[in-house]
């Protein structure tokens, strides 16, 4: 089997494959609104009919329950050739998208993808696709289904004989919450995998490719410090009772030392050190920690964080405590005087390789419990989280990952990592013990989530490239 025929199929064939992406586009597979349920049923059958033009053996599986029923699943399996020996390849993506609003802010419809110029100027010409899920997540899955659709068309073997297995959800963008139930149902048939491979992630920049190896876990939390049964005069009451305001700022406040360490009873005790030489090729990537703070609006001083560590640093490799919303009393115009019954904060811990969100979690109530104020009572909800997921830079995977990505674009790729959560690829960690892999083809400037989401043609092209050639890569392993 010829990866040259390959890519000159898919060279010669991308008109059609554009035609396909824009087609699934037009499906409005908004996941979260129960006024598309069938548009996203729609989006599920369109992408399994995708994978059954391929070869692959395809289920369309329901999730949820009778009475709560969810977003359907797409899993798809290809056996490999009998003589197959690399490693079984789960390949994960997402058919739903986020709802388009604000509509007025669309320069097109935005169910209505349109081909635009790239807008780069002399030095970057091109093309691009605008429409709601561009990039995320059906622009980026298409650049696999293309290339496996190449590999069928060209040898009649599905995914060029390697073994694999495909997982394409309808949930990712409402929060994935039949997933982890779907995943425990068929772990027997999923554990078969050896790797997982998703594309969901984005570059360095235009020209810039980058795989990343590594992404945050999360444990999130809600809590509330009750006072007394009703709100209080502050002016009568005000000095002589715990306010619940007041009492609960100053136990956060305690959560970090003057390093800005997190102060929770051994909570880097399990963090997993990033060695010197992967922190020392960070910093040949060129970021610019000054200009990024100042394209949020804030000075070079404003670079602050846990000690020692650079920002890039702090956001790939260390486990942060953030404050992510607070609430107590009376926040309406104008004034009113009153000490609360009650006050609420959002707490998150982004955590990194080896540390457990559970045990975080726990910790963290534990820490609370011990600094009640007098006179009141914690109620503390958890909201969830997800584990870390960082694959070894020299793992075979990555190795044939790395070397796919330098051969499609002809430039030496970058090995990243992401201050963000995947909730999947913790999910998979978790449950199964499988690493993952991130080949994203996706840019800064695509604008995931907000009016006028795009792909550029040009990353679409490097992504079923690198994706066909990964194929050989893998039977490589063998």
């Amino acid at each position: 089997m010829s990866t040259d025929s390959v890519l000159e199929r898919l060279a010669a064939t991308e008109a059609d494959q554009v035609r396909r992406l824009i087609d699934w586009l037009r499906i409005p597979s908004i996941s979260t609104d129960p006024a598309y349920r069938d548009p996203t049923a729609q989006a599920a059958a369109w992408c399994a009919d995708h994978l059954r033009a391929s070869g692959f053996g395809v289920e369309v599986l329901p999730t949820g329950s009778p009475e709560s029923p969810g977003h359907p699943i797409v899993l798809a399996t290809s056996p490999g050739d009998e003589g197959y020996s690399g490693p079984h390849v789960l390949f994960y993506g997402h058919y739903d998208v986020q709802p388009a609003d604000p509509l007025e802010l669309w320069e097109s419809p935005p169910f209505e993808p349109v081909i635009r110029p790239a807008d780069g100027g002399a030095d970057r010409p091109g093309e691009r696709v605008v429409a709601r899920g561009a990039v995320d997540d059906k622009g980026q899955v298409s650049t696999f289904l293309e290339a496996m659709r190449a590999w069928h068309d060209e040898t009649g073997v599905p995914a060029g004989g390697v073994r694999m297995t495909v997982l394409i959800e309808g949930e990712e963008e409402s929060g994935s919450v039949n997933l982890e139930r779907f995943v425990r149902e068929h772990k027997a048939r999923l554990a078969e995998c050896d790797v997982v491979v998703i594309s969901d992630t984005g570059m360095l920049g235009r020209g810039r490719p980058a795989i990343t190896n590594g992404i945050r876990g999360l444990t999130y939390t809600e809590v509330t410090l009750h006072g007394p049964d009703q709100d209080l005069h502050s002016g009568m009451w005000g000095g002589k009772v715990p306010n619940p305001i007041n009492e609960l700022v100053k136990v956060l406040a305690d959560l970090w030392d003057p390093d800005r360490r997190v102060t929770l009873p051994g909570f880097y005790d399990r963090v997993r050190e990033v060695g010197d030489d992967e922190r020392a090729m960070w910093k040949t990537l060129g970021l610019d920690a000054a200009k990024a703070l100042e394209g949020i609006g804030l000075p070079p001083e404003a670079d602050v964080g846990e000690a020692g560590f650079t920002a890039t640093e702090r956001e790939w490799c260390r486990p942060t405590c953030d404050i992510n919303g607070i609430v107590g009393g009376y926040t309406g115009e104008g004034a009113k005087t009153v000490i609360p019954t009650h006050a609420t904060a959002k707490v998150s811990f982004r955590l990194v390789a080896d540390q457990d969100p559970d045990s975080v979690r726990e910790s963290f109530f534990t820490w609370l419990r011990e600094r009640t104020p007098p006179g009141c009572r914690w109620e503390l909800i958890d909201h969830g989280g997800g584990l870390a997921a960082t694959t070894g830079a020299d793992s075979p995977p990555m190795t044939a990952a790395m070397a796919a990505l330098r051969r499609a674009s002809g430039v030496e790729p970058k090995l990243i990592r992401s201050g963000g959560s995947i909730p999947v690829a913790g999910l998979l960690k978790g449950e199964l013990g499988l690493d993952t892999v991130f080949i994203g083809f996706g840019l800064e400037d695509d604008r995931v989530h907000s009016p006028n989401e795009k792909f550029e043609l040009e990353c679409y092209r490097l992504g079923a490239r690198t994706h066909a050639i990964l194929i050989e890569e893998l039977r490589g392993l063998g």
